[in-house]
């Protein structure tokens, strides 16, 4: 079930919306100081791309740091990239088949706001602990 609901989901919402994501990311490879950034925007393209069965958890160690890098993160791409999702989950819960990749838009707002400090993670791992399922 989590193939059929992956692939719906490439084709309705996540290739867009992780284009999007690689556009930010590469975008924040040109000064050197956001190169981390980048590589969380990547890191999410890539959990955009193929949502179900995985989740999100909290990294272990992750310190003042990510909150502050959180912050710049919001100012510089995170706004935008929530305004996505927003859109492209309303546009989809227009319709009876699109709700649940509407509700699944909304559920990866949190994550384009502060994608610093966690980890995507497969669903049932030992890992997985207190993720937002998918």
């Amino acid at each position: 079930m989590r193939l059929v609901l992956n692939v719906l989901w490439l084709v309705l919402a996540g290739f867009w919306m992780a284009v999007g994501y690689v556009a930010a990311g590469l975008l924040l490879l040109i000064p050197i100081v956001t190169i981390p950034f980048s590589l969380a925007a990547f890191r999410i393209a890539g959990f955009c791309l193929w949502p179900f069965g995985r989740t999100l958890v909290p990294a272990r160690g992750a310190g003042v740091a990510s909150g502050v890098g959180n912050v710049l993160w919001i100012l510089l791409a995170g706004w935008w990239l929530a305004l996505g999702h927003l859109i492209t989950g309303v546009a989809l819960c227009l319709t009876i088949i699109g709700i649940p990749f509407g509700i699944a838009n909304f559920k990866l707002i949190p994550v384009s706001l502060v994608p610093l400090g966690s980890r995507v993670v497969p669903i049932g791992s030992a890992e997985d602990t207190a993720g937002v399922a998918f």
